[in-house]
């Protein structure tokens, strides 16, 4: 029997459907066992041997994104050639005997720059992406016309490997408006694709996007038996396939470097796998976010680091890991009749270089372009720049000491005052205000601000760069808004501005720029450039972008591919936003992904904040189950704009407490919006030996948590988490979600409290 969305894609010999409890290819039952890789984060001299890695690891299928921006980086103009030729990726996978699950968007996420869509959408103000707004509904059209004259005739219908397309992508955890999806889904058939289509998303947002007439996946870290419990209350029959299983996680600048458990995801693999269950594992080879893509998490804003290794099974350079063989072997036990396991690839040696020392420099003060004038700041994208900074340029009336108030920075600002560093801004942090001194003249105010990744999931992906709002000065008597701004745009990234350079003799000119060196190798090896001396920045060889350092950590390498380096002289350029005393670097063999150097954050609690709010003002008490589930708790409805969970214990006894997620529901049952949800307050969160961080709970990421403190301290229970939702609310219930890994600090006993206003001593 096969579905009503489930259409056979055949020609002679060749065909694939959705039938009522299996895939059907060639009319035989077919469990998908997938993997994802990304074409556009592996060098495409090594595309052919990251596809033999998944074929040798007991992978059938690999799952590939297409990503809008990387293709049509001006309107109307695509690139499908090089690094972009997503067909020769396709037909590679064919040659070394894969199927290809083909994700082509127009939204994609994959913490790519702004989920993959274009930076240009952003010119139009009134622009609402992932809706039916009209002039973002005409650029998808147009997109996916050209996605279907690159890959339609590569579908199993016309004698290639492609088995499904997928539309969109989560669009639960965005929207619900089903009848978008189903306008991309006819864009995609009118670029030729009949092959299946299908949805996916995660357990809680399957309701918001999953229609009868497509097919819907579920996406899930753990917990397969409720991933698909959740999948069979949206769709009754067809197959069962989770088309994101995390077997690690992405890592944020600032953060420690997420790794998973290999045992849990060769039992969580083993149990789909007895349940005639398909998969793709997300991510199979992470590898790296090459340039100016890597995107970003928000609320709170997290920048997102250039490796993506992933903690993989096949690891950033393509190499097998312990994860990797032990997969491979459970893998090896369910393979279908006459298929066998081909033999593991070589490993890939890396190579030690010398010290480079840079020979020349380019002060970006030296090298500014033309600048553009207007009386109030303007964003990036007003000034038809995707990538890269910005510098600000206005003056300070004279006066006495005052504060500089910017209403919000996107991403990273520098603050100058009369040609000298006075402040950094940092989005992460939200710190916006800057002491300004007394002035007996008028001074320049200078603020370089540079993008580090529009944000590329949920509520706030119209993240556009710059200063936002008005630049406010205060000095206690008045307030006044500075105009007269100049703004300098310096691209960066694919392109750049043009610079001259100066030989480097003596003292460093101080400040942002460009330092430039060669160097030669004999080999064409891997290597990992040590960046720890560095600040902050990009890298090129011989021309490449390899994407984005920032010495506060996880990652204090770049990894450097063997192919795109030359036998003799190569020529190296890093761009600091700081400057340094000492520009060197050097090659490593070994990549360093967990060093985080940055001071240790006090998260959200001070030594002056105390919990001082009695028991008696707890609004409702009660105790979860012991399960990964997500835990339901109702009360008579009440108005408040501050939230606190007061977790009392846990089911083994220890001091811990966790959780994966949070969701409040208001009084007609809808959850309440998140998007400007604050913690304000959080007794205790692990920031040194885990990502622990308080925030966590409303990341829309089910693998990321809060965690209380157990590396170097273990405060004892109760445990605190105060939350601003930004505005009040009519609450009448409490969702949790679990930590799903493991069960340590999973909350038995529990207080809610609310607020109109802040809780006292907080």
């Amino acid at each position: 029997m096969l579905l009503q969305y489930g259409v056979t894609a055949q020609t002679a010999g060749s065909s694939f459907a959705i039938g009522d409890t299996s895939f059907l290819l060639n009319n035989q039952s077919f469990v998908i066992r997938c993997g994802e890789m990304h074409y556009t984060r592996i060098p495409r001299d090594y595309w052919r041997h990251r596809l033999k890695m998944a074929k040798a690891m007991g992978l059938n299928t690999v799952c590939a994104y297409l990503f809008w921006n990387f293709t049509e980086r001006e309107p109307g103009k695509f690139n499908w050639s090089e690094q972009a030729d997503a067909a020769e990726f396709c037909r590679m996978a064919q040659q070394e005997g894969l199927y290809v699950i083909l994700r082509p968007g127009p939204y994609s996420c994959a913490e790519w720059e702004f989920g993959g869509f274009p930076w240009w959408l952003l010119k139009d103000k009134s622009m609402r992406v992932r809706t039916q707004h009209p002039h973002y509904l005409e650029a998808c059209k147009r997109y996916l016309l050209e996605v279907g004259k690159q890959l339609a005739p590569l579908q199993i219908s016309n004698g290639g490997n492609i088995l499904m397309v997928q539309v969109e992508n989560e669009y639960g955890s965005f929207g619900a408006d089903k009848a978008y999806i189903g306008l991309i889904r006819d864009y995609l058939k009118a670029a030729g694709f009949t092959v299946p289509f299908f949805t996916c998303d995660g357990p809680v947002q399957l309701k918001n996007d999953v229609r009868p007439d497509i097919f819907a996946a579920v996406n899930f870290g753990g917990n397969p038996e409720s991933g698909f419990k959740a999948l069979r209350g949206v769709q009754a029959h067809g197959p069962l396939m989770c088309a994101e299983y995390y077997p690690g996680w992405f890592d944020s600048w600032g953060r420690p470097h997420h790794t998973g458990s290999s045992q849990r995801v060769i039992d969580e693999l083993k149990w789909m796998l007895d349940h005639n269950a398909s998969f793709s594992i997300y991510m199979a080879h992470g590898g790296t976010t090459f340039g100016t893509y890597s995107g970003a998490n928000a609320p709170p804003y997290l920048p997102q680091t250039s490796s993506y290794d992933y903690d993989a099974p096949i690891n950033e350079a393509g190499n097998p890991t312990s994860k990797f063989y032990a997969i491979r072997e459970l893998l090896g036990k369910y393979l279908q009749p006459g298929e066998t396991l081909p033999a593991v690839p070589q490993a890939a040696d890396a190579q030690l270089l010398a010290p480079i020392r840079f020979t020349a420099v380019a002060p970006l003060w030296k090298n500014l372009p033309a600048p553009v004038v207007s009386d109030t700041t303007l964003f990036m994208e007003d000034l038809n720049q995707g990538y890269g900074a910005v510098l600000y340029q206005t003056t300070l009336p004279a006066g006495g000491t005052a504060t500089l108030q910017f209403a919000d920075i996107h991403d990273y600002a520098l603050v100058y005052i009369n040609n000298k560093q006075t402040a950094i801004l940092d989005r992460r942090k939200g710190n916006f205000t800057v002491s300004i001194p007394a002035r007996t003249r008028a001074t320049p105010l200078s603020v370089l601000v540079e993008a580090t990744g529009r944000v590329n999931y949920g509520y706030l992906m119209h993240d556009r760069k710059g200063i936002h709002g008005p630049v406010v000065l205060n000095d206690g008597a008045t307030k006044k808004a500075l105009r007269q701004w100049k703004q300098y745009p310096i691209r960066l990234g694919d392109q750049n501005i043009p610079v001259k350079y100066q030989p480097l003799t003596g003292q460093v000119p101080a400040g942002a720029g460009f330092y430039k060196a060669t160097f030669r190798v004999k080999d064409l090896k891997d290597t990992y450039l040590d960046l720890q001396q560095w600040n902050k920045g990009l890298v090129w060889v011989n021309g490449v972008c390899l994407g984005r350092y920032w010495n506060i950590g996880p990652t204090q390498t770049m990894y450097l591919p063997g192919c795109w380096l030359k036998k003799g002289e190569n020529e190296v350029v890093v761009f600091d936003l700081l400057g340094t005393n000492k520009p060197e670097l050097r090659g490593l063999d070994k990549p360093i992904l967990d060093m985080v150097t940055e001071k240790r954050a006090e998260g959200h609690k001070k030594a002056s904040q105390k919990w001082l709010v009695p028991v008696a003002q707890a609004y409702h008490s009660g105790s979860f189950e012991d399960s990964k589930e997500w835990q339901t708790t109702s009360f008579k409805p009440v108005t408040a704009r501050y939230f606190c969970l007061e977790a009392l214990n846990e089911f083994k006894n220890q001091p811990y407490a966790s959780a994966a997620e949070i969701q409040l529901i208001d009084a007609d049952g809808k959850e309440i919006p998140r998007s400007t949800w604050k913690v304000v307050y959080a007794d205790s969160e692990e920031l040194d030996g885990d990502d622990g961080n308080a925030s966590n709970l409303f990341d829309l990421q089910f693998t990321s948590i809060w965690h209380t403190e157990w590396q170097d301290r273990s405060p004892k229970h109760p445990h605190q988490v105060v939350i601003d939702l930004g505005k009040a609310y009519k609450i009448a219930g409490l969702k949790l979600l679990p930590r799903q890994d493991n069960p340590n600090g999973r909350i038995k006993d529990y207080r809610v409290y609310f607020s109109p206003t802040p809780f006292k001593g907080i």
